[in-house]
């Protein structure tokens, strides 16, 4: 297992230099240091001196693979791409174009995404498996019935919909918690309560459909029919045998999305003004701060490679017939 997760490490490295040279290249030759700067500036004549001065300011003056006009290792760390993007993978994200520290406001920004990513994982999971379980076990009844057309019509509504409309039903009509804002210590959970519950309820239907077609699936299996014939009950086979057998699949989808989790919610930390790493995603964009963005990017390559990762030491936990040994 320990050789796997090293050569599973090791194969991590080209891919995240590959993402890494994607978005350089994105960033600096497709768009240019003298089009971020116009963009910066934002006025419709912009003079070669405010370009030349706005790129001095930022380490944008430099060449972008190799300096020229420096000697030793100069020529390649004092180049764009070392001060940029090489140093990324070492954790220094650098500045903002604000002059704030990336690296620290990551570090400040990742405790309300959290407080509102686990409590939605782990809630959600709970409710969609539960409700998934509760309609394989009443297959092919009423209640199996009206509950796929419930997780349909779940599924057909925006998540747009579902905060918006809990933002004026129990916000603004009912007053029960507030509509947006945030506030640290024990009196985050007023401002957490509502955007957690949103995203528990905007995931029932997708979610709930897709465990209810696991389970059917391998509730036609013939291990089910040979516990059945031993005397077994059916909430004994349910969550004894079906439930076991089909945590793989729902492994593949569910650990994937841990690392995700440190990377916030776009929409519901902007709708709800939570000052976690989706919103400082979204500023950034807004602001066009190509560091920050940058910066997001690279940190959401490298935790979706370590959830895929997670993904197959959780499959040997689930079921030890699995090995990699090889």
């Amino acid at each position: 297992m320990l050789a796997y997760i090293a050569r599973r490490l090791l194969y991590a490295i080209p891919i995240l230099i590959g993402v890494n040279l994607i978005t350089f290249a994105l960033f600096f030759i497709v768009n240019t240091p003298d089009d971020m700067a116009r963009m910066q500036l934002g006025v419709k004549r912009v003079t070669p001196e405010a370009i030349e001065k706005w790129k001095t300011e930022r380490g944008y003056d430099k060449p972008l693979f190799v300096n020229g006009k420096a000697s030793g290792a100069a020529m390649l760390t004092d180049t764009i791409f070392f001060t940029k993007s090489a140093r990324m993978f070492v954790g220094d994200f650098g500045r903002a174009e604000d002059g704030r520290d990336i690296t620290r406001e990551i570090a400040l920004r990742m405790g309300p995404s959290l407080a509102i990513a686990l409590p939605t994982f782990v809630l959600g999971l709970f409710v969609t498996v539960s409700f998934a379980l509760l309609l394989a076990f009443f297959r092919a009844t009423y209640l199996d019935f009206w509950g796929v057309v419930l997780c349909v019509a779940m599924m057909s509504i925006s998540g747009l919909f579902y905060i918006i409309g809990g933002q004026y039903l129990i916000s603004k009509l009912w007053r029960l918690v507030p509509i947006s804002g945030y506030a640290a210590g024990l009196d985050a959970w007023k401002f957490l309560i509502l955007p957690v519950a949103i995203g528990v309820i905007s995931g029932i239907g997708s979610s709930t459909r897709w465990y209810r077609t696991i389970f059917l699936e391998e509730i036609g299996k013939d291990y089910v029919r040979t516990a059945r014939a031993k005397g077994l009950s059916e909430i004994t086979v349910l969550f004894r045998h079906v439930l076991r057998n089909a945590l793989i699949p729902i492994l593949t989808g569910v650990v994937v999305v841990i690392p995700l989790l440190f990377m916030g919610s776009l929409l519901t930390e902007s709708f709800f003004g939570i000052p976690g790493l989706g919103s400082y995603t979204i500023d950034a964009i807004n602001a066009q701060d190509f560091a920050v963005v940058r910066a997001m990017v690279f940190i959401g390559s490298v935790l979706y490679i370590l959830g895929l990762i997670l993904t197959d030491i959780s499959y040997t936990v689930v079921d030890p017939r699995i090995r990699f040994d090889r």
